[in-house]
């Protein structure tokens, strides 16, 4: 058996310096290719902005309006969405790169000695020595004619004796156009790509903007899910202090011979049930604290993570409270929301695409032309060295011209791949459309829900209202009936936990309120509008 155990470790220790072994010759490697060397990191990512500004006493305090601007600078998703606009503005650029003009330059030297084969080589070994110079420009307009041009310089130095010109210097000079007369004819197929990158860029933007929307109703709900909480901790602990309370009457009326034995366990239960919610309640608001810190990026300083929040927005609604029917509401959305915006854009695309497909079912039929300048000087016997400018003089007065035409004709007898191109952007059209209606549909139910939502949450606020002053009038009544003995102390305590409901109903419905109207704005695309928030981006 300590055989065995000793193979085995010895085993894995050869395993272990084989891993290693691997992972440093891994790295050797890298480091031979170049691949792990002197490579910039990336820029560090920025820490919170804004949050030491709003600590006061040592605590994060915070109205809903601070907490809105301090996502929009902080909080990650905001920051992984904006990166598609980003990404839509990089292909914009992209899709321009055919239209960038290319200019091009190169020198080759060559030199070669070789024997020579014939009489009329002019040396025994035939010496050469080639210089060649180029430049050339060349350029894709957007209604689909190339244009291109070239300059050319070539000198020839050789010991052969029967070379009129040696050295001889040689010039070209040559333009080019290609027009295309019915595949990529015109602006529309050239542009084409330009004007669908910048709907994508717009659907991009519209799509950022749904997700911003997204974002500030989360963050008005976890801010209103942090007040719930803290008032739903306040609740149970005053509950908590009332059944106390009474349990500590119950014990001088035992004391005193003035209560049952046997009642006492009901008011010291209740104690006992109601430290349960307080702790359960303390919980949930350190949970729903946890998400908010999230949202705004708290979390990301361990300085300001551990600060107690303090977020000062009550829940009870100011002044006279709006109302709106579902037919204007409605109006609104159509108006404002950037998701059919989006749609719109994908729609636009669609058919620049069926369009695009239809000009690639074309024949490709193409029309050039050249005309092109030549000029040849050097050294001869008889006129001595004539010199570069001679010959260049001849190339740009064109004393030596070439010029000609071609047509060119490319005719597929079967296009399998442009008819299931055309096919695709056909059924994307449909899809789109039905894609339009589904989110006019989506919309039209969000707000009609909004709006009855809202009208329920007001008509829900009015009537916990009616219940909790009910509430508290009724534990008032049961108070003094029980002091005066005509009472037992369990319709006190009754009382006591019909009152603590009620007022956490009061809460939650002024609550729901406040989402109500947040959801409502979300729905007819108002709500970074009523918070003042602007989205500004750059232009195309």
């Amino acid at each position: 058996m300590r055989t065995a155990r000793l193979a085995f470790s010895a085993i894995a220790f050869l395993a272990l310096c084989c891993a290693e072994a691997r992972a440093q010759s891994s790295v050797t490697l890298e480091r031979f290719f170049g691949i792990g060397g002197k490579q910039k990191p990336a820029t560090p990512l920025p820490a919170p902005q804004g949050l030491a500004d709003h600590v006061v006493d040592g605590k994060l305090v915070l109205t809903l309006g601070d907490s809105i601007r301090l996502a929009l600078s902080n909080n990650t998703d905001i920051r992984l969405d904006h990166s598609q606009i980003e990404f839509a503005q990089d292909n914009l650029r992209r899709v321009r790169g055919p239209f960038d003009p290319v200019a091009t330059s190169s020198f080759a030297d060559n030199r070669a000695k070789s024997p020579t084969i014939t009489q009329i080589q002019g040396a025994p070994v035939l010496e050469t020595l080639t210089q060649t110079t180029t430049f050339g420009y060349s350029q894709l307009l957007q209604t689909g004619t190339n244009f291109q041009t070239s300059f050319s310089a070539n000198k020839l130095s050789t010991n052969d004796s029967l070379s009129l010109l040696n050295p001889s210097l040689a010039s070209n000079l040559q333009f080019t156009v290609t027009q295309p007369l019915l595949k990529n004819f015109g602006l529309f197929p050239n542009r084409a790509p330009i004007l669908i990158a910048q709907r994508n860029f717009k659907q991009a933007r519209a799509n950022f903007l749904g997700e911003v929307n997204d974002v500030v109703l989360q963050i008005v709900g976890n801010y209103w899910g942090v007040v719930l909480a803290r008032e739903n901790l306040t609740v149970q602990r005053k509950s908590l202090e009332e059944a106390e309370k009474s349990y500590e009457h119950d014990k001088k009326a035992l004391g005193l011979g003035a209560l049952p034995p046997l009642d006492i366990y009901r008011s010291q239960s209740q104690v006992a049930t109601r430290r349960v919610g307080v702790i359960q309640a303390e919980y949930s608001l350190k949970q729903a604290e946890d998400q908010f810190r999230r949202g705004v990026g708290a979390d990301l300083d361990p300085a300001i993570r551990a600060l107690d929040m303090d977020l000062t927005d009550r829940p009870e609604p100011a002044g006279e409270l709006p109302g709106t029917d579902i037919a204007t509401a409605l109006a609104r959305a159509l108006t404002n929301r950037p998701e059919l915006e989006r749609v719109h854009e994908q729609l636009a695309n669609d058919e620049l695409s069926v369009r695009l497909a239809h000009n690639n079912l074309k024949p490709d039929l193409e029309l050039s032309g050249f005309y092109s300048g030549n000029g040849v000087a050097g050294n001869s016997p008889a006129n001595g060295n004539t010199g570069l400018n001679n010959s260049l003089n001849q190339v740009f007065h064109f004393t030596y011209p070439a010029y000609g035409a071609s047509l060119s004709l490319t005719l597929p007898l079967r296009n399998h791949s442009g008819q299931a191109n055309l096919a695709d952007a056909l059924v994307s059209r449909t899809r789109d459309q039905y894609q339009e209606r589904q989110t006019n549909q989506s919309i039209t139910l969000e707000v009609t829900q909004a709006v009855h939502s809202l009208e329920e949450a007001k008509l829900t606020m009015e009537a916990t209202k009616v219940a909790v002053d009910l509430a508290r009038d009724t534990l008032k009544a049961d108070e003094r009936k029980y002091e005066l003995g005509a009472e037992a102390v369990f319709f006190v305590l009754d009382a006591q936990t019909q009152l603590a409901q009620a007022e956490l109903n009061l809460i939650q419905a002024q609550i729901s309120y406040q989402l109500a109207v947040a959801q409502l704005d979300h729905a007819t695309g108002d709500l970074l509008e009523h918070h003042q928030v602007q989205i500004v981006e750059p232009k195309m």
